[in-house]
Formats: structure tokens, sequence, C-alpha cells
């Protein structure tokens, strides 16, 4: 029974770290086309690199910590061990990928628009991919599901209004909003919703081939 729990652990974690890593390699894919305009939240930590400094993923980390916060006082339900490695780890894969140099650089042509579909298929995919880990939430999803709880509105009402209210900040302190910045909803849900699905099947079938290779002959 331990060694089954285990390699479930092992399984949960593999999807969730892979999901981190899929996100953060998406988004700094799109911060080096940010021209085109970035999802609310992205272009808020942009804005807030470009006035303030630090950088882009220390800033995804401090505004993950503060929405923790908000949820940990308010309900902390939502908030747990799979909160806290999203909001450390994600600005810090995505400073990694833009320090290393390799990603390709912003052309001023429509091959900037092919970088900006894959690093939000990506990011969508690798929402998914962590979800279905089934590790926890992170900062963003935990503060929506609060705000939903506090306001008595839906989940994808409160996301709305509270993306809305990023956004204009966003707008306000020069971050990268443009006309793409509008579709990244429209986009990247979708996304998200059928490789959540795919996932996690995946997991469960990958769980059971392995509890049935190891149960007793």
């Amino acid at each position: 029974m331990q060694v089954r729990n285990l390699r479930e652990k092992v399984v949960q974690y593999a999807f969730f770290f892979s999901g981190l890593l899929c996100i953060a390699f998406g988004n700094a894919i799109a911060v080096k086309v940010k021209f085109l305009g970035l999802n609310p939240w992205e272009a808020l930590n942009v804005g807030l690199y470009q006035q303030l400094g630090l950088s882009i993923g220390s800033w995804s980390i401090l505004t993950g910590l503060l929405l923790m916060g908000v949820a940990w006082f308010v309900n902390r339900k939502y908030i747990n061990i799979g909160t806290l490695l999203n909001t450390l780890l994600i600005g810090s894969f995505i400073d990694f990928f833009l320090w290393t140099g390799l990603l390709p650089e912003a052309t001023h042509t429509y091959l900037d628009f092919a970088y900006l579909a894959v690093a939000i298929v990506l990011a969508g995919m690798g929402g998914g991919l962590y979800v279905s880990g089934g590790i926890g939430a992170g900062p963003k999803d935990g503060f929506m599901l609060t705000v939903a709880e506090m306001t008595k509105l839906s989940v994808s009402r409160a996301r709305i209004a509270v993306e809305c209210v990023v956004l204009v900040i966003s707008y306000l302190i020069g971050g990268p909003v443009f006309i793409v910045t509008f579709f990244y909803t429209f986009i990247q849900s979708p996304i998200f919703q059928v490789s959540l699905k795919f996932f996690s099947r995946a997991r469960v079938g990958l769980s059971r081939r392995w509890q049935a290779r190891n149960a007793p002959a």
C-alpha cells in the first residue's frame, strides 16, 4: 500500500512540476513578443518590472504571495503546498528561461504571432497538466475562488471582474496591454479545459497500469 501511494505521489508531482515548467516557458516566450499584448497578470508583472525594477519573475512571485496572503486571511482552504510551490517556482522558471538567452527575439513580423501562439498553447497545456496532478491550485485560482465566495458571484464572473481590475492597473502603469490581451481568455481557457481532461485521464491510466503491473499474481 505504501509503495502504491508513493508511486501515485511521484506521478502527481511529475505532472505538477511539468505543468509549471510549461506555463513558465510559455509565459517567457510571450514576454519576448510582449508588444503584441500579454495576459492581464503577466502584463502587470512586466509593468511593475518596467516601473520598479527587480525582474519579471520576481514580480510574479511577489504578486502571487500577496494573493496567497489575502486568501489565507479570508479563507485558508484554498491554500496548500501546491499553492506555495506554484507561487515560488513559476516566477523562478520564467526568470531562468529569460536568463538563458535561448528564446527567440521579436522580429516585428508575422512570425511573432506564431511565437505568441506557441506561448499561449504551452501555457494553456501547462495549466491543464499541473492541475491534473491534483497537488493544489495556484495563487490566482485560490484568490478567484475566495473572491467568488466573498461576493457570491460565480467563479467565471469573479475571474472576469478580477482580471478587469488587473488589466486596468496594468494599463495605467504602462504594462504591455494590446489587442491580443483581450483574446487570451478566449484562446487559453479552451486549451486548458481540453488539456486538463486529457492529462487527468493520462494520470489515472498511468497509475492503474503501475498498480496492475505490481499486483500480486
